[in-house]
């Protein structure tokens, strides 16, 4: 019997879990759909403000990692941990913590990655710049195209470095969610 996850140095889990990109799948929106009735049903009603799709597979049309990230905003006052223990009961693993941001994955087994994976990312509300990018990139086919070109070069270079893989798309991403914030206010920051 091999290693479990949690056994695993990070060199070990890039090599299990290599990024790999594909053409836009309908489906996703399909699968967000589902897990979304999930969440609402495991996760304190009047401590959840907002869940949303991000990520590249909320983006018709462009190739994207398939895997479904979804923002939970919660509400100011919530306790992030005590929220994030109804997500442990259901199938989503703790990947990391900070005071304000919380990050849990599904779908990855020691097999490697199941049909269906999901990242969510446990926030308070208005910590959610990934929501103006999405729309952005979603009204603006041009960049959107840039940025599917962009990570498709980076794919090659990074197969196996996450975090480089992230970092290297950074200034891309906080220069369009600048451009978003401007053209679109502060409409996400309402709730």
């Amino acid at each position: 019997m091999g290693k479990k996850l949690s056994q695993m140095s990070l060199a070990e889990l890039w090599q299990l879990f290599p990024i790999f990109l594909t053409g836009h799948k309908d489906c996703w929106a399909d699968w967000y759909q589902e897990e979304k009735k999930l969440l609402n049903k495991i996760l304190p009603e009047d401590k959840i403000v907002r869940i949303s799709h991000i990520g590249s597979t909320s983006v018709a049309g462009i190739w994207a990692k398939p895997i479904i990230d979804i923002l939970v905003e919660a509400a100011e006052g919530s306790v992030l941990p005590e929220i994030g223990g109804c997500l442990a009961g259901n199938g989503y693993l703790l990947m990391s913590e900070e005071k304000t941001r919380l990050s849990f994955n599904k779908g990855y087994t020691e097999q490697g990655f199941a049909e269906r994976v999901y990242h969510l990312h446990l926030r308070y509300a208005g910590d959610n710049d990934e929501l103006y990018f999405r729309d952005y990139l979603m009204e603006h086919p041009d960049v959107a195209g840039e940025y599917e070109r962009m990570k498709i070069r980076l794919w090659k270079k990074y197969g196996h470095d996450r975090d480089g893989y992230t970092n290297a798309k950074n200034s891309f991403v906080m220069q369009y969610t600048r451009a978003a914030r401007q053209l679109y206010g502060d409409c996400y920051d309402r709730v």
